[in-house]
């Protein structure tokens, strides 16, 4: 069993781990999302006079799109990336069939699918319930980011320089709001907060992509960081590198590969996570390893598992003694023949059944399923496909710059190809002539919601929300669609 004392470390490490990307249906064994909610102190439904949470006014979530996706069967990348070998693609325009119709500003808000999590952290007073339930909270969190990108081959649209999202939820208990403060290079920069003060959450994301053959390697530059207000703690990690294979020719695959080191800024506690690439013979596919040490670098847990399907903790030395079994066991099987390497495409290798639990382990999540019309929509989960929603009445609340109005994302969203292919060289060339007029007069670019600044808890560059966003003042704002 984990000590109590690292339960409260783990119990962070879940928050973050979900902001990585898993679609977690689960905290810990014998606990259900809804149980969660239904802890939460913050309570929506008490506004609005007893009536449904709602989100901008919208009071039940969409759960398809308009129209599926289009298929891009018939369509070739190489023509275009043949002369980008090794370079950034953030300066390359690529056809709008491998775009997804959500902005990358409403893609980074993913991160807030399961808030629920930190909420249940934040509610508890009792410091050993809060150590307890802690530890199956925040690792689900940081890595729940992760896996809403599994599967998800499409390209979210580039924002435009000014462009925000924001997004409030009543019945998760917060709101967010996002800007594009750089163009190049591209930086999105969002800050989300508790409705009743609980906590902060907020981080500029620069995602630095190179195109290498036959794959696409993301780089998502740039510090996250959770504050915690009630209980006075602070968490910082950085994302791990995705990469896209065959680009070019066979099936889209995913996976994503780094070390992750979660620290809580309060006590020099730490979590390392090692998403581990594919390998050779595809055995690592998928796989996360890591442990929760404190600031001795003393170990006192090991988790293990899946970004794709699941993931346990457990003591150390329970752990070792299991790799030790493992490979005595694994010496005496007979080696498998070494598969021919492939020029034309890099075969995603056939996934592995399930993680294995190892006796003695905690459940800390495990993904949820998603839609069943799914693939026929991006392979969006749920969360996702609301992202984009627009009811009447919204137009006159948001900022005339949310990703909402973007003509091109709304085209594609309602299966209008030409018309989305269209509005965005129409919004490209619009950009490009605002940033010559702009040099023409000497005029530096002013962002609205952010400013640069330093990390307060890393001291690395980031850009700091000032506040004001949802006083509904948009009068001066530029006009960018």
């Amino acid at each position: 069993m984990v000590n109590r004392k690292w339960l409260y470390s783990l119990s962070l490490i879940c928050v973050c781990l979900s902001v990585l990307g898993l679609d977690s249906d689960e905290s810990y064994e014998g606990t259900s999302e809804a149980s969660f909610k239904d802890a939460v102190v913050y309570d929506g439904t008490q506004r609005n006079n007893g009536s449904l949470p709602q989100e901008n006014g919208i009071r039940k979530h969409r759960t398809t799109l308009p129209a599926p996706m289009f298929s891009r069967n018939n369509f070739s990348v190489w023509g275009i990336l043949k002369k980008c070998i090794g370079l950034e693609l953030s300066k390359i325009t690529m056809p709008i069939v491998f775009n997804e119709p959500l902005s990358f500003l409403q893609r980074i808000t993913e991160y807030m699918e399961h808030t629920y999590l930190i909420n249940k952290a934040c509610s508890l007073s009792d410091s050993i319930e809060r150590m307890q339930v802690r530890a199956y909270t925040h690792p689900a969190f940081a890595v729940s980011a992760v896996a809403s990108q599994w599967d998800r081959t499409g390209k979210p649209f580039n924002p435009l320089l000014g462009e925000t999202y924001e997004l409030t939820r009543e019945d998760h208990g917060y709101r967010l709001i996002s800007e594009q403060v750089s163009h190049h290079p591209p930086i999105s920069a969002f800050h989300a907060e508790s409705l009743v003060g609980d906590f902060v959450f907020h981080g500029s994301i620069y995602p630095k992509l190179k195109f290498w053959g036959k794959s696409v390697e993301a780089e998502p530059k740039g510090t996250i960081t959770l504050e915690l207000l009630k209980h006075g703690e602070v968490y910082t990690w950085t994302n791990p590198f995705c990469c896209v294979h065959n680009v070019i020719l066979g099936k889209l695959w995913i996976e994503q590969y780094g070390t992750v080191e979660i620290l809580n800024h309060s006590t020099g506690d730490k979590c390392v996570l090692n998403f581990k690439p594919c390998g050779m013979f595809g055995k690592e596919l998928h796989r996360v390893e890591g442990y929760i040490q404190d600031k001795s670098k003393k170990k006192h847990c090991v988790i293990y598992g899946k970004w794709t399907e699941c993931m346990w903790s457990v003591d150390p030395q329970t752990y070792e003694a299991n790799k030790k079994a493992e490979k005595k066991g694994d010496s005496k099987k007979p080696k498998s023949q070494v598969s021919q390497y492939n020029d034309d495409a890099d075969d995603m290798p056939e996934v592995q059944e399930t993680v294995a639990m190892i006796p003695g382990s905690t459940l800390l999540w495990r993904i949820s399923s998603r839609p069943q019309h799914s693939a026929k929509m991006y392979n969006f989960t749920n969360f996702a496909m609301s992202l984009n929603e627009l009811e009447p009445g919204m137009q006159d609340l948001l900022a005339p710059t949310d990703c909402r109005l973007r003509p091109d994302i709304r085209a594609m969203e309602n299966g209008d190809m030409d018309e989305a292919s269209r509005e965005k060289a129409r919004l490209e060339e619009k950009q490009r002539s605002a940033r010559k007029d702009r040099s023409k007069d000497e005029e530096e670019w002013s962002t609205r919601w952010f400013q640069s600044g330093t990390n307060p808890y890393t001291s690395s560059q980031d850009w700091l929300y000032t506040g004001g966003y949802f006083d509904r003042n948009y009068s001066e704002l530029p006009v960018i669609y």
